[in-house]
């Protein structure tokens, strides 16, 4: 079977294919309507993303879909963008960019295999079981010769599986790795359970928090499935766009994801909403798979002590421990998620340049940082907020 010849197409939009054909390399663990592992590979997400407007013209996110077949048979997929930016990604290269630019190159545009606007791990080379090895070497060899054959600087899979990261490093790829904060779930039947497994000085810490941020004189709620209704999205709609504003300086989805993920993708989610006077003030928008709830967006029109911590956070856990999930990701950078008990995780990436000097410049570089995350990892954990079994603590 896997000796057979694979045809690489390119579609420039997912209209071109058939959903249930998309998810059976993306999820077919969801097939008998389980939880994909990955929400944000599905047809659905992605979908949302390109029917909405926030990836396509003018975005700097142009679909150019990678697709495998043998026989006509679809086997395999992967989410590719050509990138006129590197906005959106959450694995920096602007300082590849600028070197590429003045050594007199043109670094853009680059190819990207990616969830647009999303920092969370999964696959990106979507092969239906049984055509792993040779489906997913065929969807790196089609990407890079794209590439090649076009004179275009890059290719970059962000986000990566470890294994995924593995394979692309042996067939030639260049490996980053870098670091997020997630919480493990240990097994943990309530938040009092975690909150056992800390030292006492962060316990202590954590139940001020807790007690702060439900004092803000409203009610926090978790909506998710058919409870969500329009009226959540207007107002989330209002914390996005603040925080966008402030951090990207336009954000990156429009209003029409959030009214698509009302039609298709409301049981993938759980918005934690604060409610006051009769007014929804803030939110945290989060992503259910079958194994981890990926804490996505967060917003406010009031201020109120440690309110982001508790909807972001300490919520987050507990619809992880209610649901049985084992982690929770709570996005990209933060170290101030390390004491609320978000230990440093390893995320892998790989990468292509065309410009061999300019590849064997980076792969030095990313042999380098590969030393540094994990040493930064180290200390990190060494500091993290759980007990020590050689100490002795004291409520």
């Amino acid at each position: 079977m896997q000796e057979q010849e694979f045809e690489i197409r390119i579609i420039p939009s997912l209209r071109a294919i058939d959903a249930q054909d998309w998810d059976a390399c993306a999820c077919p663990e969801a097939t008998d309507g389980a939880r994909p592992h990955d929400p944000f590979t599905t047809y659905r997400f992605l979908s949302a993303l390109e029917e909405s407007g926030s990836v396509g013209t003018g975005t700097g996110w142009q679909p150019q879909y990678l697709t495998a077949y043998v026989s006509g048979q679809l086997i395999g997929v992967a989410p590719m963008y050509v990138k006129s930016h590197s906005q959106g990604e959450y694995i920096f290269d602007h300082n590849w960019a600028h070197a590429y630019e003045r050594a007199g190159g043109r670094y853009y545009p680059k190819l990207q295999i990616a969830v647009p606007h999303t920092p969370a791990t999964g696959r990106r080379l979507l092969v239906r079981p049984g055509f792993e090895d040779a489906g997913t070497a065929a969807l790196i060899q089609g990407a890079v010769q794209l590439a090649d054959n076009n004179n275009i600087s890059s290719l970059h899979l962000t986000f990566c599986t470890e294994e995924e990261a593995q394979r692309g490093a042996a067939i030639g790829l260049m490996l980053r790795k870098t670091q997020q904060f997630h919480w493990q779930n240990d097994g943990y039947a309530q938040f009092d359970d975690f909150l056992a497994s800390l030292s006492s000085r962060k316990r202590k810490n954590i139940r001020k928090e807790r007690r702060q941020a439900q004092g803000f004189g409203g009610e926090i709620h978790t909506i998710t499935g058919d409870a969500l209704q329009p009226e959540h999205w207007d107002a989330f709609w209002r914390f996005y766009q603040d925080t966008g504003a402030r951090k990207w300086g336009t954000p990156y989805l429009t209003r029409r994801f959030f009214d698509i993920a009302q039609e298709t993708l409301r049981d993938d989610i759980a918005l934690v909403l604060a409610e006051r006077n009769g007014r929804w003030v803030a939110g945290a928008l989060n992503f259910i798979g079958a194994q981890a709830l990926y804490g996505r967006y967060w917003g406010c029109t009031e201020h109120h002590p440690c309110l982001h911590f508790e909807l972001c956070y300490y919520r987050a856990i507990d619809i992880a421990i209610e649901m049985g999930l084992d982690r929770v990701e709570a996005g990209a950078q933060g170290e101030h998620k390390l004491a609320r008990g978000y230990l440093p995780n390893p995320t892998w990436s790989l990468h292509w340049v065309n410009d061999p000097s300019f590849a064997n410049a980076i792969d030095s570089y990313l042999k380098a940082e590969r030393d540094a995350v994990d040493e930064e990892i180290n200390v990190l954990t060494e500091f993290g907020p759980f007990r020590r079994a050689d100490v002795e603590e004291q409520e």
